[in-house]
């Protein structure tokens, strides 16, 4: 039989449905240290934890340790790198919290709105304070949901009994699927403006770390409301704290840097704070125990990988073409607007590459979507896509252009007034390097995707080139290489510049006026 080590407090019917299947022999012991129970059971088969660290000392001294399933969306304390080094799969089992997140963002919202903590702390001191504790309504409110995943539809169902007006944004989620949740998909701005409540539910990673700041929280309607259950990091903690003394907003915080006693940084701003409670209810636990063990049983049985979070590239597909689709499909995001509402995603994969085309969907759609890893598995990005109500289409390839080894990928994205914006770029590998060979009609590019660089499509004319330059050294920006290609008619010509460090797309939007150029692309690969 195969050893399951539960070191953490989990429902038991994890530990019941393992044992009831006859195949398991499970140990749930919450009260000794992981480090000492990896000791004493180093035949361990599988791992459930919920917010147990697993570092590398852990998963070394587990020998015959083949699966860790982190009973809960969010594997940040599992070292997956470590694992996959040693063969060991990492599963997660996303959404089994997502509804006990929900609910804890409507409590929130309503204790505040009616001060029910003060207000039971008044009153068990004998004071009768109904004037001072007037409260609000959330019927007929404005509410902005940031990030429309699997917690914000469920967000929008649970508030939607309070007659309210709905905004979303999410720059992947289609208007035809945020219609569907009778919620308008606005930009980030628009939402901060109009919104009288606002619930923060995007990961923190390098694109949305600080994201709420001074700019976007200085855009909210005076004595409007913020609400985190997400991540802390996506807001910048000085930011709030200024607009906050200017504007009265209210904030409610359950997330922190770490997950420990001690002092918080946002005691002085937050109205109302709980203590990492989103997913600590009896039913998520319930839920998130039973997914562990069905998964693992599916794993052991069936062969499921849906939910694997750490195989980065599947066995026979060199690794430089898992990069080279990232890249591709980051630039093509970039160039269709990043904040534009994603449409369409086109695939072409040639070659011997043609067998691992199901699969370039994963590193695609994590260069598109910052709520989308890269280590998922493909059956979890189309149901993803699907999600979000976005198109997704692998063409059928002919291999009798000699196009070798190559993706393609097309992308499109509303813009103003219901328009498409399309771009279609082509990539492959050759002498080791990743090459960006063709975007739209500029055709035979070969440029390397490494660094930093600039893009500006116009229409051709003298001068142009020297205008771009003057304008980053203006800036102190230096210009290391240079691409300046026409497409096929003539009439157009593509400005690539590699450049010495970061544009920003400030810059970028300003150059691209002098020199009228509808498309323009700072970039960092």
């Amino acid at each position: 039989m195969k050893k399951v080590l539960i070191p953490t407090k989990l429902n038991a019917v994890a530990r019941e449905l393992l044992k009831d299947s006859g195949g398991y022999n499970v140990v749930h012991d919450d009260s000794t240290e992981l480090k000492e129970l990896a000791a004493q059971h180093p035949d361990t088969y599988a791992l459930i934890v919920r917010s147990d660290k697993v570092t590398p000392e852990i998963i070394d001294a587990l020998p015959e340790l083949k699966v860790i399933v982190r009973a809960g969306a969010g594997y940040n304390t599992i070292d997956i790198r470590y694992a996959r080094q040693r063969g060991v799969d990492v599963m997660n089992t996303p959404g089994a919290n997502a509804n006990a997140v929900a609910e804890e963002v409507v409590t929130l919202m309503l204790a505040d709105a009616r001060h029910v903590v003060q207000a039971d702390v008044s009153t068990r001191e004998g004071k009768w304070e109904k004037k001072t504790l007037m409260g609000r309504e959330l019927t007929g409110k404005t509410v902005g949901i940031v990030g429309f995943g699997a917690i914000g539809r469920l967000v929008a169902r649970r508030l939607a009994g309070f007659d309210i007006k709905l905004l979303t944004y999410d720059p992947v989620l289609s208007e035809d699927r945020a219609e569907e949740f009778g919620a308008e998909l606005v930009d980030l701005p628009t939402l901060f403006e109009r919104c009288d409540y606002i619930s923060l539910h995007i990961p923190e990673n390098d694109d949305t770390r600080g994201m709420i700041n001074k700019d976007l929280a200085g855009r909210m309607k005076e004595g409007a409301t913020l609400v985190n259950c997400a991540r802390a990091g996506i807001i910048n903690e000085d930011d709030l704290r200024a607009v906050k003394a200017e504007k009265n907003i209210r904030f409610l915080n359950d997330v922190y840097p770490k997950d420990a006693a001690g002092e918080k940084s946002v005691a002085d701003i937050a109205d109302l704070m709980m203590p990492h409670l989103g997913a600590s209810t009896v039913e998520a636990n319930y839920n998130a125990a039973k997914r562990a063990a069905d998964q693992l049983m599916e794993y052991d049985e069936k062969g499921m990988s849906t939910y694997i979070v750490n195989r980065d590239v599947p066995e026979g597909l060199d690794e430089m073409y898992a990069d080279l689709a990232y890249d591709l499909a980051h630039l093509a995001r970039q160039w269709v607007g990043a904040r534009n509402k994603l449409k369409m995603i086109e695939t072409s994969v040639y070659g011997s590459l043609k067998p691992f085309s199901d699969w370039m969907i994963v590193p695609i759609l994590a260069a598109v979507s910052e709520e989308f890893d890269r280590s998922m598995e493909a059956a979890a990005a189309r149901e993803y896509l699907k999600d979000m109500g976005i198109d997704y289409n692998d063409r059928e390839t002919d291999d009798t252009k000699n196009y070798g080894n190559t993706i393609t990928i097309d992308l499109a994205a509303n813009v103003d007034h219901g328009s498409l914006r399309r771009v279609s770029i082509r990539g492959t590998v050759a002498e080791g390097r990743l090459m960006i060979s063709r975007i739209d009609d500029f055709d035979k590019l070969y440029f390397e995707p490494e660094g930093h660089a600039v893009f500006f499509r116009y229409e051709d004319r003298p001068g142009v080139l020297g205008q771009i330059g003057v304008a980053l050294a203006d800036h102190g920006i230096n210009i290391d290489d240079v691409r300046n290609p026409h497409d096929e008619s003539g009439k157009y010509s593509l400005a690539i510049m590699k450049t010495s460090s970061p544009v920003d797309q400030e810059i970028v939007d300003r150059i691209a006026g002098e020199i009228d150029a509808p498309y323009a692309v700072g970039i960092t690969f």
